[in-house]
């Protein structure tokens, strides 16, 4: 098939034809498929109204551009081609996205462009410089009309790309944070410890653990970094990682704390800061905890009173040298501590006259005073079903979570 002339160009319909490839690109399953669409498409549907009559992809390999297949009506090589970085016409693409050019523009290597068997051709750079997706035109072309078109095309080609990474970044973040939270309750003396976590989006900020520091001592943390989705999860992981080698050199509950909050200081995800409480506990109840400006967790006695647990410091991060002290509480039979995040307490919803405030912890507590003989899991399932309830219809503002320490008696 030979290259067709192209003719007067109908603005409607090629825009009409422009959004047709667009939603090939946005349905496409991957972004070798994403691509490979772009080009068919562009060639069936751009023949006439832009001249466009094959096409051929290159993709980035080392210092060149490696030819890797051919679409219809280019010519057919059964060579390897391989065309530098430095070759003037890449060199324009590279910086400007798109180009046409002919072949008595400056730079053109016509022994080359002979050899693709190419005159006139456009271009399109995507996918972050590693794909250049190449195609002939007829002559007498309009240049403007080629290049507006191939503009808008590239634009949803690299955003069908990054939505791609972006998916496949928050699928490898996923699998950190299922990575990082226990897996199992832990067996601990005559003690219950059991938490749960709920993120607003498919990867979140919150974070506990339980981290056995000898047969004697079980550690248990509870974080909120501040935000959500993917930078917070990073965050995270930094955060279970930064307590865990601390914990591992024995240092004392102070020291670590103070060297987590230097690592988040000093982290490339600055602009976050991270509310953390961090206690351990002993057989016997003793309970020592450090608290970074976390919402305080509260121990309730086997009488129902109620202590908040306070004693530490600022949160994690804006502070280089922040110092913080040591609280103490202990754990006797029928007794409780209660640690959770925000997402629980700042929850809004209405009160029986009909105002929006916060769900707050003293509807916590009330379900911990009322359920206190019950097992964590009971007490853990009805403060999440008393926050959804409380909350009505409203989308979810925060991740949730919540940590109980149960001792019965």
């Amino acid at each position: 098939m030979t290259a067709a002339e192209p003719r007067a160009v109908d603005y409607r319909e090629l825009m009409k034809k422009v959004e047709q490839v667009v939603a090939a690109i946005e349905r496409a399953d991957d972004v070798g498929q994403t691509i490979h669409v772009v080009i068919e498409k562009l060639i069936a549907e751009f023949r006439a109204e832009l001249g466009i009559y094959g096409g051929r992809l290159y993709k980035r390999q080392g210092p060149d551009y490696l030819l890797l297949s051919t679409f219809p009506d280019a010519k057919p090589l059964d060579t390897e081609v391989r065309v530098p970085r430095s070759y003037p016409p890449i060199q324009r693409l590279l910086e400007q996205g798109t180009i046409y050019m002919r072949p008595d523009d400056p730079g053109v290597d016509r022994d080359l462009e002979e050899h693709l068997g190419v005159q006139e051709f456009a271009a399109i750079e995507v996918g972050d410089e590693e794909y250049l997706l190449a195609f002939n035109v007829a002559p007498g072309g309009d240049r403007d009309d080629l290049l507006f078109s191939l503009g808008i095309l590239r634009h949803s080609i690299n955003q069908k790309i990054r939505q791609e990474r972006m998916v496949s970044i928050f699928n490898e973040a996923r699998k950190i944070q299922v990575s990082i939270l226990p897996k199992r309750q832990p067996v601990y003396g005559d003690f219950e410890v059991l938490g749960h976590t709920e993120a607003m989006e498919e990867v979140g900020g919150d974070f506990f653990d339980y981290i056995p520091i000898s047969p004697k001592i079980l550690g248990l943390a509870i974080a909120d970094v501040s935000g959500h989705g993917l930078p917070a999860a990073l965050q995270v992981r930094d955060v279970h990682m930064g307590l865990r080698m601390g914990l591992a050199r024995d240092f004392k509950i102070v020291r670590t704390v103070e060297r987590l909050n230097d690592i988040i200081h000093k982290s490339t995800l600055t602009s976050r800061f991270v509310s953390m409480f961090y206690g351990e506990l002993e057989p016997n109840g003793n309970f020592i905890y450090v608290n970074a400006g976390h919402p305080p967790p509260f121990y309730l006695s086997a009488g129902g009173e109620v202590r908040f647990l306070e004693e530490g410091g600022a949160v994690l991060g804006p502070l280089a040298e922040a110092s913080y002290e040591r609280g103490f509480v202990i754990v006797r039979p029928g007794e409780l501590v209660v640690l959770y995040t925000d997402g629980i307490t700042e929850t809004r919803g209405r009160n029986p006259e009909g105002k929006l405030v916060e769900f707050g912890v003293d509807r916590v507590i009330e379900i911990c005073r009322r359920l206190r003989q019950r097992p964590a899991r009971e007490i853990i399932d009805a403060i999440f079903a008393a926050v959804k309830e409380f909350s009505g219809d409203r989308p979810v503002p925060d991740d949730r979570t919540v940590l109980v320490v149960r001792r019965p008696g």
